[in-house]
């Protein structure tokens, strides 16, 4: 059950992440690549930005807040160490979204055109010659 607002959306993110790699499997139109990569690298960027605040509330606890067993000290050591992670992955993810930046930049510079289904080649039962024609 979510506690926050937070919670919610990061649920639903990651609904929204599930569906996105499952129809992207089947994709066909490359004239939707574009606008993909657009909202990909926003959606990124977001992320990593929620990584660097969740991590600033470990920089930020009390000396004596977080509790492990074993003590203060290694509470205080755990809570770094979940930082650290943290401002890692998004820094990790700020690269990712520049390399879909650049694929996107490319991707702008793309036209498509629809296939010809006379120069589409067919598959055919028969077998081929040296110069790929049915006999």
């Amino acid at each position: 059950m979510p506690t926050s607002d937070s919670t919610t959306h990061a649920i639903n993110a990651r609904e929204s992440l599930r569906h996105l790699a499952h129809t992207t499997r089947h994709l066909t139109d490359p004239g939707e690549v574009y606008e993909l990569l657009g909202d990909l690298s926003g959606a990124i960027t977001s992320l990593a930005q929620s990584l660097h605040q969740i991590g600033k509330v470990h920089d930020n606890l009390e000396v004596g807040q977080a509790h492990v067993a074993g003590g203060a000290r290694t509470g205080r050591a755990t809570s770094y160490a979940v930082s650290w992670e943290l401002h890692r992955a998004a820094q990790i993810l700020t690269q990712a979204a520049a390399g879909i930046d650049r694929a996107h930049e490319n991707e702008a510079r793309i036209s498509y055109t629809s296939p010809d289904p006379l120069l589409t080649p067919r598959q055919s039962s028969g077998a081929p010659t040296n110069n790929g024609l049915r006999r």
